[in-house]
């Protein structure tokens, strides 16, 4: 599978990677959640992540409130989400 993915952190692209680049693939990644629990319309299955994690970047690239990011699949979709404080 094929499939590009990038993560923005307020709008600048912090990872870019495709499916084919996963040490797990997706379809085997769902086969092995589905022993354990009844997957659903609509589940989100954290997959783990590609290359480009913050604290790995120097100077370490932290998210805070108020950032927004935004999770991009080819041909899935975009998952957007605010940076909220725990409080």
């Amino acid at each position: 599978m094929q499939f590009d993915m990038q993560t923005r952190l307020n709008g600048t692209v912090v990872q870019d990677a495709t499916f084919d680049q996963m040490i797990f693939d997706v379809a085997r990644q769902i086969e092995y959640c589905s022993t354990f629990t009844r997957l659903e319309v609509g589940d989100v299955i954290a997959t783990g992540t590609p290359g480009g994690v913050g604290a790995k970047r120097n100077p370490p690239l932290w998210m805070k409130p108020g950032d927004v990011v935004e999770v991009e699949i080819e041909k899935l979709g975009v998952l957007r989400n605010p940076i909220a404080d725990e409080e």
